[in-house]
């Protein structure tokens, strides 16, 4: 398994028994959701090694609380500090209407109410204090920003994106 066909899940934050059990910091919206996982994939050095979970449960808001059926005290626990949690792309619910996970829309048209095209969606920059579409269009990139306010129609079946743009933005790019 690689990491490009998986999405980050969290990762392992402290160790919580003598028996090995470990806390993992849940990046999600919904902690419920993967509160009852057969196994997750484990980063370790540049590999992901499949954990099969024996029992967790919810520890507080977004920690999840997990006993792996590998790790069976407290000095195999050590192995696995710090390290990120991954699933499988596939394993992530299907969002509908305007909502999209990031590594979906990679390709979609951005269709802007004024200009029309204004590109096609290369990546999606989210190391920045707001999430940027970075799109392509004639050899040149625009920096769309990602929210509920510029985003007013989310087409998957004709992969497009319909976006309202402050004024002046897109022809800051295209002149």
């Amino acid at each position: 398994m690689q990491k490009s066909d998986c999405f980050y899940l969290g990762k392992i934050v402290s160790k919580y028994s003598f028996k090995g059990e470990v806390l993992i910091k849940l990046d999600t919206d919904e902690p419920e959701e993967y509160e009852n996982l057969e196994s997750v994939f484990i980063s370790l050095g540049n590999n992901l090694v499949p954990f099969f979970i024996k029992k967790s449960r919810l520890h507080k808001s977004t920690l999840l609380r997990v006993r792996f059926e590998e790790i069976a005290d407290e000095s195999d626990a050590d192995r696995v500090m710090g390290s990120e949690i991954y699933l499988p792309l596939t394993m992530l619910p299907k969002l509908t209407g305007d909502k999209f996970y990031f590594h979906e829309v990679i390709g979609f048209t951005l269709l802007d109410s004024v200009h029309g095209d204004i590109g096609i969606i290369e990546s999606i920059n989210d190391s920045t204090s707001q999430a940027l579409f970075e799109a392509l269009k004639d050899g040149k990139q625009l920096l769309i920003p990602i929210n509920d306010e510029i985003i007013t129609k989310v087409d998957r079946e004709n992969k497009t994106i319909h976006v309202t743009t402050p004024i002046g933005l897109v022809d800051l790019y295209l002149e």
